[in-house]
C-alpha cells in the first residue's frame, strides 16, 4: 500500500450537483439498509408505513389546492352575487321607471279627461246661454209684435168725423206715415178755394175739361195726376175725400215742395 494512504489530500470543492448526487446515494443506502434489517414478515408493515408516510406527505399538497379552489369559488360566487345584485338593481330601476311612466300617463289621462269635461261643461253652458238668448230674443220679438199689433189696433180704432175737418186730419195721418209734407191750414185753404169743401165737385169748363180730363174732388185733381200720385192705403176712387186730398198733397210736394206753397190753380 502506499505510505500516505490516510493522508488528507486537498480536493476541489463539491458543486451543488455533486451534493445532490451524494444525498441521493445516501438516501438509497439508508433505504437498502432498512429493508435488510426488517424481517420478512414485517415487509408489509414497512410498506404500509412508507405508504402512510407518502400519503401523509402528499396530504399537505391538496390542502393548499383546496384552499385555492375554495378561494376561487368564493370569488366566483362574489362575482355572481354582484351580477345578480346589479341585475336586480336594474330590474328595480326599470320597474320604478315603468311605474313612474304609468303614473304620468294616468295623470295625463286624468288631466285630459278633466279638460274634456270642462270643455263639455263650457259648451253646454254656451248652448244654454244661446238658447236662453234665443228665447229672450223670441220673447222680445213677440212682445214687439204684440206692441205693433196693439199700435195698429189703436190706429185702426182711431176714428175721424165724416166732414171736412175729419177728412183733412185722416189725410194728414196718412201723409205723415209716408213722409209727405203739408199742414192742416194749407190743405184747408186750398180745398176751400178749389171746391168749397164739396168732395163731389167737378170742373166741366176749364182747359182740362176741354181736353176731356176734368178736375174732380176736394182739391180738383185730374184723373192722370190722381193715378200717378195715388198713396197706398187710400181708396182708388178719385172722389174719396181722403184719397183725393192725399194724392193732391203728394203731387204738390213733388211740384212745389208742399201744399202750403200753393196759393192758386196748380
Amino acid at each position: 500500500m502506499p505510505k500516505n494512504f490516510l493522508t488528507r489530500v486537498n480536493s476541489p470543492a463539491l458543486t451543488m450537483h455533486h451534493k445532490i448526487a451524494f444525498a441521493g446515494v445516501a438516501t438509497l443506502g439508508a433505504a437498502a439498509l432498512a429493508f435488510s434489517v426488517v424481517p420478512a414478515d414485517a415487509r408489509t408493515t414497512t410498506s404500509e408505513a412508507v405508504s402512510q408516510q407518502q400519503v401523509a406527505y402528499s396530504a399537505e399538497k391538496p390542502k393548499d389546492v383546496k384552499a385555492g379552489i375554495t378561494g376561487q369559488l368564493a370569488d366566483e360566487a362574489a362575482k355572481v352575487n354582484s351580477i345578480e345584485a346589479q341585475k336586480k338593481a336594474q330590474e328595480k330601476a326599470a320597474a320604478e321607471a315603468a311605474a313612474k311612466k304609468k303614473a304620468a300617463a294616468e295623470a295625463a289621462a286624468k288631466k285630459q279627461a278633466a279638460a274634456k269635461a270642462a270643455a263639455a261643461k263650457k259648451k253646454a253652458a254656451a248652448e244654454a246661454a244661446k238658447k236662453k238668448a234665443e228665447a229672450a230674443r223670441k220673447a222680445k220679438e213677440a212682445a214687439s209684435r204684440s206692441a205693433q199689433r196693439a199700435a195698429v189696433k189703436q190706429v185702426a180704432a182711431k176714428s175721424y168725423s165724416n166732414n171736412l175737418d175729419g177728412w183733412i186730419r185722416e189725410s194728414l195721418d196718412v201723409m205723415k206715415k209716408h213722409g209727405i209734407p203739408g199742414s192742416y191750414d194749407g190743405i184747408k185753404r186750398n180745398i176751400l178755394r178749389e171746391s168749397s169743401g164739396n168732395p163731389k165737385a167737378i170742373n166741366n169748363w176749364d182747359i182740362n175739361a176741354i181736353n176731356g180730363v176734368p178736375s174732380k174732388g176736394l182739391l180738383q185733381v185730374i184723373p192722370p195726376t190722381f193715378t200717378a200720385y195715388h198713396v197706398a192705403g187710400t181708396s182708388w176712387n178719385i172722389y174719396d175725400p181722403v184719397a183725393n186730398i192725399t194724392a193732391a198733397c203728394n203731387y204738390a210736394a213733388d211740384r212745389y215742395g208742399s201744399m202750403d206753397n200753393v196759393n192758386s190753380a196748380y
